[in-house]
């Protein structure tokens, strides 16, 4: 039986510690390699795939991810659910540094990336895909209930604004995009969402917060703050993902 969940980590988990690999595939798509090699193995009692979106190393910022031939080949390898992790800038109050979130929509402030799967190529199909609710609400359902399940407080809705990167915004920029309705601002959420719609994936986002967006609490020391608000995070990331991915996979089999 194919794998059907896959899990991406970005900022925080370019490794992912307990997965027994048992397999790396090396796949080529018609838009150049992913970013790394797909890892399949076994986690939680499940199997699954796990990509490194800044490729082994966390090397490649986030405008130069090759974000097409990433989804396009977790969808080759088997995958039915995509879990994105993703380390952001709080931006709402109630997303403090370590806080974690499943967004609920999306706003795009980037631009120049490969975005769509409809480029206009010989042969590519023209798809214009519904992203009234840019996440699968069936993934975003099992991210919370596992939460709760674990005793992770979690927020079960949020606005994710996508900036360019790989620096990080002015304090102009966050009120901005405060006054837009953004509740948490990252640099990998788009296109990457959006791809995965054009691909029929059920694609969700696992938030947290690693700082303050710029100008909201101040000027302290940012990097130390993203660090240690990382590895607080991320345990809490690791411990919804032991609940969500056994509850994922049996949804899977039954579809």
């Amino acid at each position: 039986m194919k794998t059907t969940i896959a899990v991406i980590g970005g900022t925080g988990m370019n490794q992912w510690p307990g997965l027994d690999i048992e397999r790396r595939h090396e796949i080529e798509t018609p838009y150049g390699k992913p970013s790394a090699p797909l890892l399949e193995g076994r986690v939680y009692g499940v199997r699954a795939l796990f990509l490194a979106r800044h490729g082994e190393g966390h090397k490649i910022p986030p405008h130069a991810i090759n974000y097409r031939a990433n989804l396009w080949a977790l969808r080759e390898a088997g995958a039915r659910s995509v879990v994105a992790i993703a380390a952001v800038g709080g931006i709402a109050p109630w997303f403090p540094p370590a806080g974690v979130a499943v967004p609920h929509d999306v706003i795009d402030y980037t631009w120049g990336r490969e975005f769509t799967y409809s480029d206009g190529r010989e042969g590519a199909e023209l798809k214009h895909v519904e992203m009234t609710e840019p996440y699968a609400e069936r993934v975003r359902r099992e991210l919370l209930h596992a939460a709760l399940a674990a005793g992770v407080d979690i927020a079960e809705a949020g606005v994710m604004g996508v900036t360019q990167g790989p620096r990080l915004e002015t304090a102009a920029e966050i009120k901005r995009m405060k006054r837009d309705g953004c509740d948490m601002v990252g640099m990998t959420g788009m296109p990457e969402a959006a791809l995965a719609r054009e691909l029929g994936l059920d694609y969700a986002c696992l938030a947290v917060s690693v700082n303050w967006g710029a100008g909201i609490m101040g000027n302290g020391d940012i990097h130390a703050e993203i660090h240690q608000s990382i590895e607080t995070g991320m345990g809490k990331v690791r411990a919804i993902l032991a609940r969500a991915l056994p509850a994922l996979r049996a949804r899977d089999e039954e579809m």
